[in-house]
């Protein structure tokens, strides 16, 4: 039996949204909050919001939010029961796992064995085998070589994805189509992974034409027993990075969906895990699906399964960590309605989505029914250049699909950020496309559907036209005889009234013109 512990003091090891998120869920679970900041975040909201706060280092993560030694210090000075490593940095980094329980502090994820396990993509393969959870045609160890490597894609036959053995998030992945093209790709894919994980060990996947990215919400705790939270589609990606999620998924049905639950629980069943995770899955075009990987933390995209089943996974986590037994069972677990997230970048998306940092002058955040956003920035505040330049997190739920779609069309045009660059208009672009509206898509859906093809900008026709009504008032501002006509239709003759008249002549609104401006 696993002894409880109620945590009392709480230091949250990263920045941004998700600090934000877990300093919520810790007020409300009464968990005193400690915070960490780097140089350039002393201003941050995550600091604001939190209990207390300390510094780290200097801006580059090496020197702060990556400093195991400097986060356990900080823990230790400030009495904390555990750390909550949210995601990124140092999540799925089990030295820090190790540092943790060598200091006493609960590390609010899974054990060290299990993350071992799943962290390794060669190895969860494997685990996945013994498990018959159904994975994608491919080998159990890394390649030794490039001439082993060319012998087993002609044996699994072209195309093929060449990926890291530590790799994830997107990172160290290659589509391969040819011999040729294996040839010349090989050792820059060793380097990139090399480089991104410091690990260059390679395997080899069939590439399953046109999938569907789906994967599955699941809790295990300390005593063995698992549950699903369902689903999340998560095929809308750019450069093998999600951007926009929902739930439910479109591509599969009842029956499947109860399969890849079981599935899910049945892999992490496989490595002993013992919290909250992600078990990852490639569906094809006949609803086959395959294990892809398992993250083991808590998902960016965790709030679209919030949303539609009312749990808090954040705080499902932490009780977890403190020894408490799940406190649902399967059955008592339901999907309600449809819920969708635009994860909004501090990118110019028409400069090939460069990052645009700077200082947030103007924010407005939506709102209304079913609107949720999670964020740490403000108005003031400033986007780094030094870390992942995601700002916010735009999520709504509605009774279904449809009416979700139009729900954040309707919650992107009143997002606007004054400053820099953000992809508010990009998701718009993806929002509007008529493929998505009718969920055909997959993983290739931004690079073929919105990216390639030729699309004008948005509100470029809306500004055009805007731009003409102001210049047509202005020159007839400048004849006395048609604007005293004007002024005597129009009223006092306010600009309000006489810019509301153009607008209305064009069939605008004045909110139109406002957006242009």
């Amino acid at each position: 039996m696993v002894a409880y512990k109620k945590f009392k003091k709480v230091l949250i090891a990263n920045r941004g949204e998700i600090a934000v998120r877990i300093c919520r869920a810790c007020r409300e679970m009464g968990i005193t909050t400690v915070a960490v900041y780097s140089e350039v975040d002393r201003n941050a909201l995550h600091v604001r919001y939190a209990d207390e706060a300390y510094y780290i280092g200097p801006a580059p993560a090496t020197d702060s939010y990556l400093r195991i030694d400097k986060i356990i210090e900080v823990a230790l000075k400030s009495n904390c029961d555990a750390i909550h490593p949210g995601y990124g940095f140092l999540a799925e980094n089990s030295e820090f796992v190790n540092a943790c329980n060598k200091n006493n502090i609960t590390f609010i994820g899974p054990n060290t064995q299990s993350m071992y396990i799943l962290g390794d993509k060669t190895r969860a393969r494997q685990k996945m085998i013994e498990a018959g959870v159904p994975i994608v045609p491919g080998i159990k160890d890394p390649v030794k070589d490039l001439n082993e490597a060319l012998k087993i894609a002609d044996e699994i036959g072209y195309p093929i994805m060449f990926k890291a053995s530590a790799g994830g998030g997107g990172k160290g992945m290659r589509l391969i189509k040819s011999k040729e093209e294996f040839q010349a790709v090989y050792d820059l894919a060793k380097g990139e992974a090399l480089s991104a994980f410091g690990d260059d060990r390679m395997y080899i996947e069939k590439a399953i034409e046109k999938p569907r990215h789906v994967e599955v919400q699941i809790a295990r705790d300390k005593y063995g027993t698992g549950i699903h939270l369902f689903e999340r589609e998560c095929s809308i990606q750019r450069r093998h990075q999600k951007v926009i999620e929902e739930s439910p998924s479109m591509a599969i049905n009842d029956e499947i969906r109860h399969k890849m639950g079981e599935a899910a629980v049945r892999a992490v069943a496989a490595a002993n895990y013992d919290s909250v995770g992600t078990v990852e899955f490639l569906v094809d075009k006949d609803m086959n699906f395959y294990f892809l990987e398992v993250n083991t933390r808590v998902q960016v995209e965790h709030p679209v399964t919030e949303l539609v089943t009312g749990i808090d996974i954040v705080k499902l986590q932490i009780g977890i960590a403190e020894g408490k037994p799940l406190p649902i069972k399967q059955e008592e677990v339901h999907q309600y309605g449809h819920a969708i997230e635009c994860r909004i970048y501090a990118e110019d998306p028409d400069k090939n989505f460069m990052p645009s940092p700077g200082i947030i002058e103007g924010l407005r955040l939506p709102g209304g029914p079913g609107v949720r956003v999670d964020t740490g920035v403000y108005e003031g505040a400033e986007i780094p250049i030094y870390y992942d330049p995601m700002a916010a997190k735009l999520l709504v739920w509605a009774k279904d699909r449809n009416a979700a779609i139009a729900r954040m069309q309707r919650a992107l045009s009143e997002f606007i950020v004054k400053g820099i660059k953000t992809t508010i208009p990009f998701h718009q672009k993806v929002l509007r496309n008529q493929d998505f509206i009718d969920g055909n898509i997959s993983t290739d859906f931004i690079d073929k559907e919105v990216l390639e093809k030729p699309q004008p900008r948005e509100g470029s026709a809306i500004a055009a036209i805007a731009a003409a009504a102001i210049a047509e008032y202005l020159r007839e501002k400048s004849l006395k005889n048609k604007l005293l006509v004007f002024k005597e239709t129009c009223g006092a003759g306010s600009p309000w009234k006489e810019a509301g008249k153009r607008a209305a002549m064009l069939g605008l609104s004045f909110g139109d013109i406002y957006k242009t401006s």
